[in-house]
């Protein structure tokens, strides 16, 4: 999506993807809290131009999280701290592949 583009209305959204309108209207207010869109009374909701640095750490959080979660699990099945990075560097180097 371009920065300043319109989005669809909270009722066409909700419409479209059938789903309720507060549905719709919690995940545009969770948008507009992260800073990815904006809206203007009486006009609608638009895109927002990306902030890259807090993009990189709200990416980054996510990560930390998802990384966290799986050394969790990791620890659970009895996996070695060598064993589980030799998984991460596996992965990345795969990703490098294709």
């Amino acid at each position: 999506m371009e920065e300043s583009q319109k989005l669809p209305s909270i009722r066409n959204l909700a419409k479209e993807l059938k789903i309720s309108v507060i549905t719709a209207q919690r995940a545009y207010d969770e948008l507009e809290r992260e800073g990815f869109i904006y809206t203007v009374v009486g006009k609608g909701s638009y895109v927002a131009s990306i902030n890259k640095e807090m993009y990189r750490e709200t990416k980054t959080k996510i990560v930390e999280e998802k990384l966290s979660e799986a050394i969790k699990h990791a620890k659970q099945a009895g996996l070695t701290e060598e064993e589980l990075k030799g998984i991460l560097n596996h992965l990345i180097e795969g990703d490098r592949v294709e």
